[in-house]
């Protein structure tokens, strides 16, 4: 019997998770919540370019929480209201509905929020005998689960290292690019993701899971930035990056352990390939390094069906946690880690 879901929110991710479950075997959409009046009442299959299902969008939460379903597929954006995101997911467990996110990254590992809000989750589980699970790309299966698996085949390693190189002119999301990141900004404004402890937090669950995988003791969890600016104008699907402003962000995440560093989650995004020459390239994707014996290098590639790297990160992004309700759903009612979801295949997906 397939696991009935609800989508919420129809954003970059969401389309991609709505299209993903509609498509999925062991899933049936039976609720779609959006915010926006002007996708109110349309079809769940027509939002996400599939043939209707029969099933429309509506903005009444009330009502989506009273529907007879099994998991709902959180994708609400969270970057600026994080504490309202942690209300609805509490809200929708305490409801007896199991909950995928991708929207609160930092809970990657349930920690990662503080103790209060794992606290505040663990309770919503426990009143609804539901599960909560938030992971994604990256942070998610690209700087959890995956170098956790190739640390498997070391000898010894001395560090693991996970590099993420993307260029997101084609990322149509000027929220998140433009605001929260502060690209077409000047390099003299500090935007929410570059202030100070702001990456430790958002990717802190990272570090946090891929420690509590390797058994290590970490002494604290810091941070490193830069940025450079657009030598010309850059036009992207977000209109004009102009020069001299910020145009591309690279920054480290680091775990450090007796005083080492030894996990470190690195990003370097550009709005344009050949912004900051001398940072490490690549046509997009990443890569895990894992130093010592022996050396391993992986590399991940991701494009959509029109060879887009940007919008293959943000499929993969809403894949993982699609693919992941099955498992959640039969997991025992409390907040999950990758460790504890266990291994996710694509088993029912095969295409013509």
């Amino acid at each position: 019997m397939a696991h009935r879901v609800i989508q919420w929110s129809t954003g970059n991710v969401g389309l991609f998770a709505l299209r993903a479950a509609i498509r999925h075997p062991e899933l049936e959409v039976v609720g779609l919540v959006v915010h926006s009046e002007s996708k109110e009442g349309k079809d769940a299959g027509t939002l996400c370019g599939l043939d209707p299902i029969g099933v429309r969008a509506s903005r009444d939460t009330d009502a989506a929480l009273a529907l007879d379903a099994d998991c709902v597929i959180y994708t609400a954006t969270a970057d600026l209201r994080p504490m309202e995101a942690v209300d609805d997911v509490c809200r929708i467990l305490r409801s007896g509905k199991n909950v995928v996110t991708s929207s609160l990254i930092q809970l990657v590992h349930p920690s990662g929020f503080g103790p209060e809000v794992e606290k505040r989750i663990a309770e919503a589980c426990r009143i609804g005998g539901a599960s909560f699970f938030a992971s994604g790309i990256d942070p998610g299966f690209a700087n959890d689960v995956l170098p956790l698996v190739l640390s498997g085949l070391s000898e010894r390693w001395t560090q693991i290292r996970i590099r993420e190189i993307v260029n997101y002119a084609s990322y149509d999301q000027p929220e998140v690019v433009l605001g929260t990141m502060g690209f077409g900004k000047p390099l003299d404004e500090t935007p929410l993701l570059l202030q100070p402890g702001v990456l430790s937090v958002a990717w802190g669950g990272t570090i946090r899971m891929l420690a509590a995988g390797l058994g290590l003791e970490l002494d604290e969890i810091s941070q490193e930035t830069e940025a450079q600016a657009a030598p010309r104008d850059l036009e992207t699907a977000m209109g004009t990056i102009e020069a001299g402003t910020r145009a591309a962000i690279r920054f480290e995440v680091q775990g450090i352990v007796d005083g080492v560093k030894r996990l470190v989650v690195e990003h370097v995004t550009r709005m344009h390939d050949d912004v900051a020459p001398d940072w490490p390239q690549s046509e997009g994707g990443y890569h895990i390094i894992i130093e010592g014996v022996p050396r391993l290098v992986c590399k991940l590639d991701m494009e959509d069906e029109h060879g887009d790297h940007a919008v293959g990160g943000v499929i993969l992004t809403a894949t993982r946690i699609v693919n992941a309700v099955p498992a959640v759903v039969a997991a025992e009612p409390r907040p999950l880690a990758a460790l504890d979801v266990g291994f996710v295949t694509g088993r029912g997906l095969m295409g013509d």
